[in-house]
Formats: C-alpha cells, structure tokens, sequence
C-alpha cells in the first residue's frame, strides 16, 4: 500500500512533465513554532514516523536529506520508494526526486511502470510567518489517490503541527 500512497504523492517541477492522469495538490497549514522547528520535526527520524502515520502506520526512512543524498520511505514490510533529495535548503524548502519503487527488497527504477511517473517531486516550503511558520505541501496526484491523499495531508500537517507546537512551548528541537 505503501507504494502505491508514495506513487499519488508525487509531485512535478514542471508542468510540461506532468502527467496527463495527475493534478497538482497543494496542502498548508499555519505551525505557531518557528521553521527551524517545523523543519527539524519533518526530517527528525522519529518525528517522521509520527506524522507519517497519517499515509501508513509505521512508516520510517533511511538516508539523509542532505542535497543528492539517496533516501529511502519505507512501510513495515520494507516496501517503498526509492528517491534522492533534489534540494534541501535548511528551515526554508524540501525537494523530493521520486526515483522509483522497492518491492520484496528490490529497488525498480527502470521498468516501464516506473519509466511512466519518474521522476516525481514532492515538495515542502516553510514561510516564516507573524505566527510562526507557513508550511506549503506540493504535489501531483493521481484521481484514484486524490481522496486519499486529501485526507491523509490535514492529519498528517496536524500531527505535524501539534509535534512542533508543543517543542515550541517547550523550548526544544529548535
């Protein structure tokens, strides 16, 4: 299921690449914590299981998200998608490159399934605000994924939001 949640997560820099089958989304919401914060909840690798949750309970990565660093998502069963960090500027943007699928801990970034949507971004912006942080998701969806998604997205920002809130409260994770 993973894979499949990972493939409608996908997102394109540029229209002329995007596929016909797909639409872009866009998610935000308002963290009163500012982005170092926010940030650091996002790629934190236990803060990532936490509002990751909100696609598929037990999801994780390995990898690093620095600039041209391979990273993995992965469900419980080790299925996943292969990507790279496209950009990475810290407490500012997050670019994803979706470079394929592992399935049965084989990574596939050469079939003809994986030809048709990759690569793919996913993109996080964080806008420092009067309140704290604006946090902007990008992304293409596929119909068959767009209800999906649209529901997992808000619980996912608020988990997000509740995590970077309360280390705002705290002091932590700055």
């Amino acid at each position: 299921m993973l894979v499949q949640i990972w493939q409608a997560l996908t997102n394109r820099t540029c229209s002329e690449t995007e596929m016909p089958s797909t639409k872009r989304i866009q998610f935000t919401a308002t963290i009163k914590a500012p982005a170092g914060v926010v940030w650091r909840h996002v790629t934190d690798p236990e803060s990532y299981r936490r509002w990751a949750s909100a696609f598929a309970e037990g999801s994780c990565f390995e990898g690093s998200w620095a600039p041209g660093a391979k990273i993995r998502f992965l469900a419980p069963s080790g299925d996943g998608m292969v990507s790279e960090i496209a950009e990475s500027r810290t407490h500012e943007f997050l670019s994803i490159r979706h470079l394929g699928l592992i399935a049965n801990g084989v990574e596939d970034t050469t079939s003809e399934a994986v030809r048709a949507w990759a690569p793919a971004y996913e993109n996080y912006t964080f806008l420092p605000t009067t309140e704290g942080t604006t946090m902007v998701v990008d992304q293409d969806v596929s119909a068959e994924w767009e209800d999906y998604i649209t529901e997992a997205w808000p619980k996912a920002l608020g988990i997000l939001k509740a995590l970077s809130e309360s280390s705002a409260v705290a002091g932590g994770l700055a």
